[in-house]
Parts: structure tokens; C-alpha cells; sequence
């Protein structure tokens, strides 16, 4: 299992497109039993994008596909 600092500033991929979505900035976690249930992308593919700004997009869990070393691979 990855921690939610393991996520930060790995680029992810749509497997659909074959496109570059953004880097993690950030991730939605349930503090009550520990579970990771989103990441947050910077669409802008900047690293150290704005948390709260309006160009994220939040991927829910479950669309993730898999997690390599440098990448995420997301169904979108």
C-alpha cells in the first residue's frame, strides 16, 4: 500500500488518450480508516501546481489503473 506522499508530484497518464493529465499535487484521504480515495491533478502539468485551483481535477480511486515509479495510469 502507498502513503499519499508517495503520489505527490507523479505525473499521470489518461490510458484512454495516451495523454498527459497533469502531476499529483494533492490527495483526498478518509482520515477515519486511513484509505486514499482520489487524487488531485494539476492540470496545468505544473509540479507545484495551486491545491485549490480551478484547473485540478479530482480522479477518484477506483480510476486508477495502475502505479509505477514515475507515473500514474488512469481510466478516465
Amino acid at each position: 500500500m502507498s502513503r499519499g506522499i508517495d503520489f505527490k508530484q507523479k505525473e499521470v497518464i489518461d490510458l484512454n488518450e495516451g495523454k498527459i493529465l497533469g502531476f499529483v499535487v494533492d490527495v483526498q484521504a478518509n482520515f477515519e480508516n486511513g484509505e486514499i480515495n482520489a487524487i488531485i491533478v494539476a492540470k496545468t502539468g505544473k509540479i507545484f501546481g495551486n491545491i485549490g485551483g480551478k484547473n485540478n481535477v479530482t480522479i477518484p480511486w477506483q480510476n486508477i489503473k495502475k502505479i509505477g515509479e514515475d507515473v500514474i495510469l488512469v481510466d478516465m
